[in-house]
């Protein structure tokens, strides 16, 4: 995946998307959007955005592994947060970096707040697509 962050447009904030991401001739995946339940089913912290955020970015990182992609081969995010303040998006970004580290797949993306999501216990659903290899 080609980030370009063009001088035309505003740089991206604390850099942790891109404005552009140009996905290589290929396959694509596309991640259903992932909530906070592990592989079992349960439901992983119940009215905590950061214990939910964990979970998804675990789930995403499992999703990107099971294609066996990399994740700097994630081209798109798409973030929607129930609840979202102004501290929201920090703490959501910081636990995408506990789980990825250097490795933050730092795509084009959208975050959104919005009223609710499938189950009224989901305050954050995270859905992506992925450039696989060859």
């Amino acid at each position: 995946m080609q980030s370009v962050n063009p001088d035309t447009l505003a740089p991206p904030e604390k850099g942790i998307y891109s404005q552009i991401s140009i996905a290589p001739s290929g396959k694509l995946a596309f991640i259903a959007g992932q909530v906070a339940r592990d592989a079992n089913g349960n439901m992983i912290g119940i009215g905590d955005h950061r214990a939910q955020a964990l979970q998804c970015f675990r789930n995403i990182a499992a999703a990107i592994a099971a294609v066996g992609a990399k994740p700097s081969q994630m081209v798109r995010m798409t973030f929607s947060v129930v609840g979202h303040d102004e501290t929201t998006v920090g703490t959501i970004f910081e636990a995408g970096l506990e789980i990825f580290k250097d490795e933050f797949p730092a795509c084009a993306s959208t975050y959104r707040a919005v009223a609710a999501l499938g189950m009224s216990d989901w305050l954050i659903e995270i859905d992506g697509i992925v450039s696989l290899p060859d």
